[in-house]
């Protein structure tokens, strides 16, 4: 399995960063609350200085959006969502150690974070613009037909495992408590981003090693170095 974005994104959106970090051996049991507070306390800081809107990370992706030809502030990418849903009820759900501790990462940083069960992937996952014959499952179960075009995060089965590129993720591939095998993406837009992107799949890595007593390979793409390998399971 190969994760990948299309010639045609790294050629519109040069300023894009993408780090990539793939891991087996998740359970649900973990506790990550530690790690939490942390991040959401500097998500939090931020917030009371200014709102979301003006957070440089923030703005890039909302040009991102714009030249997507998705209105910025009707499609959110997923940080600045999560960061309202953290500005007004102070703090954020729970729903698995691994996407709590993604999400915490997403505020903190302002950066959108996207980690996703393998298991619910059909071969390679490319983000490109769909061509209309892609499907998409909502993670309420609602059955949608993404527009051609539109930047989705799409398998060989034909699934498409986010809408609007970083806007919202499919239920087909989202982390449940019998997930074992992820894929964490972070994807940010702004300028030095590219420190931060790394910095963040260090934090991540170092969360799995200790908290669930297993390795993680990450990697930074770029446009010259576009692909990252995901090895073959063997039982």
């Amino acid at each position: 399995m190969r994760f990948r974005h299309s010639p045609e994104i790294w050629s519109s959106f040069p300023e894009l960063t993408c780090g990539v970090l793939h891991a087996t051996g998740i359970t649900p049991d973990a506790d990550v609350t530690p790690r939490l507070a942390g991040h959401l306390g500097v998500a939090r800081d931020r917030l009371a200085a200014a709102p979301e809107g003006g957070f440089p990370e923030i703005q890039a992706w909302r040009r991102a959006f714009t030249r997507m030809g998705c209105p910025p502030t009707r499609y959110r990418c997923a940080a600045e969502s999560l960061l309202r849903r953290l500005r007004r009820d102070g703090d954020l759900p729970r729903l698995h150690p691994l996407v709590d501790l993604g999400n915490a990462l997403s505020v903190g940083y302002a950066v959108p974070v996207a980690v996703l069960d393998l298991a619910g992937i059909d071969g390679d996952l490319t983000v490109r613009p769909a061509d209309g014959t892609e499907s998409y499952l909502g993670l309420g179960g609602e059955s949608e037909q993404p527009a051609p075009g539109e930047v989705i995060f799409a398998d060989e089965g034909g699934q498409a495992h986010a809408r609007r590129w970083c806007h919202r993720q499919s239920g087909a591939s989202a982390v449940r408590a019998d997930t074992v095998e992820v894929l964490v993406v972070i994807e940010a837009m702004h300028a030095g981003a590219a420190p931060t992107v790394r910095r963040m799949l260090d934090e991540l890595a170092a969360a799995l090693a200790e908290q669930w007593r297993v390795p993680s390979r990450t990697a930074l793409l770029t446009s010259q170095a576009p692909e990252f390998a995901v090895p073959v399971r063997t039982a």
